[in-house]
């Protein structure tokens, strides 16, 4: 026999208790009461972190640059902006990398000074984050 049967023989055999006064605990509520234990808090967090994909900011070449300059240059010589699709990439606050966001509006103000434009609406973009534009005209007009 082993050292715990010898040590627990008088409770091993007998029968389990069940009270006259009070209804057992289903299981889900016996469970449910070890739920919000976690050893390690906010490791679930940091696991979840982790597991989060980011974009690498790619780097335009030369040609890509002056493409886009073209295009936004065209843009806001146009007396009435049409409407066009900015592609633009958003730093990541808490780690490496980002994502590419679009958006789609029509240029109101372009601001030297700060080098952004300021979309109809009132979406402030950073030049230097701009990665395409894309209008219909373009097309139309091979830029």
């Amino acid at each position: 026999m082993s050292d715990a049967r010898k040590e627990y023989a008088d409770l091993i055999d007998r029968e389990h208790h069940v009270s006259k006064k009070r209804r057992p605990m289903e299981r889900i509520s016996r469970a449910a009461q070890f739920a919000p234990f976690a050893a390690l808090t906010g490791y679930d967090d940091l696991i979840r972190e982790a597991e989060r994909e980011t974009d690498a900011q790619l780097e335009l070449d030369e040609d890509s640059k002056t493409e886009l300059n073209e295009k936004l240059v065209w843009l806001l010589q146009q007396e009435s902006a049409p409407e066009a699709d900015f592609t633009y990439f958003v730093p990541d606050g808490r780690k490496s990398g980002g994502e590419y966001v679009t958006v789609t509006g029509r240029i109101s103000k372009y601001d030297a000074f700060s080098q952004s434009l300021t979309l109809q609406g009132g979406k402030v973009l950073r030049i230097e984050e701009l990665t395409s534009i894309a209008c219909a005209e373009f097309d139309r007009l091979m830029l």
